[in-house]
């Protein structure tokens, strides 16, 4: 895939990617079949987002007989970091760390995730200051 670019994606469009992500490509009555069982869509609603992801360049479409199939252009891990990177951009970054925790004590983890959350956050607490600065308004404290 090319290099990782920019494109914001709605809420809706993420459901359709996953789909693309997971089974590398899709038709759209593939799309339409796992959209109307997991969501309810209806087909129509499925083309209307193939259509927005084409244009942002999130999937490509290739003609095969009288149907399209679609592939990702995008990589799934390095687009949901920059979604994460985006959102916590956001948020207080003194309320980051509990917000962290939250998703940590709600998100089911393999044993491996675990494992390398352990280490990761071993690594930072050698480096880590005693408290996050707000940053929400310059000079203020939350």
């Amino acid at each position: 895939m090319e290099a990782q670019a920019k494109i914001e994606i709605s809420d809706a469009e993420w459901e359709v990617m996953r789909v693309a992500w997971t089974l590398d490509h899709v038709t759209s009555s593939q799309v339409s079949e796992i959209m109307a069982a997991k969501m309810g869509w209806k087909p129509a609603t499925v083309k209307t987002l193939l259509g927005r992801l084409i244009k942002k360049g999130a999937l490509r479409a290739e003609k095969t007989g009288r149907a399209f199939t679609y592939y990702p252009t995008v990589d799934e891990q390095p687009s949901m970091d920059e979604a994460v990177t985006t959102l916590f951009s956001h948020l207080c970054q003194m309320r980051v760390g509990q917000t962290l925790a939250d998703i940590v004590e709600r998100t089911e983890l393999s044993q491996s995730d675990i494992a390398n959350l352990q280490t990761i956050l071993a690594q930072k607490a050698t480096t880590a200051p005693e408290m996050v600065d707000c940053d929400c308004v310059p000079g203020e404290t939350c």
